[in-house]
């Protein structure tokens, strides 16, 4: 979902030109000073591996059968 607003200048005596200048400032600006995207997971949860381990019949040392590193054991 894009939470952006949608910015339209509402001013009837700046010109089309204007009005667009004001328009990608604003973005800029915004696009600048938005917070940065959280970081991604380093991998799956400890109960989502827990329970992948326990579906396929593994113990919890175990190297998974999809390849997973051992750091998440």
């Amino acid at each position: 979902m894009n939470r952006r607003p949608q910015l339209r200048i509402v001013a009837p005596a700046a010109s089309p030109q204007e009005a667009a200048a004001v328009v990608a400032a604003l973005e800029r600006f915004m696009r600048d000073s938005a917070p940065a995207p959280a970081p991604a997971p380093d991998g799956p949860a400890p109960w989502g591996r827990t329970g992948l381990l326990e579906g396929s019949r593994h113990a919890a040392g175990d190297v998974a059968p999809w390849g997973a590193p051992r750091r998440w054991a």
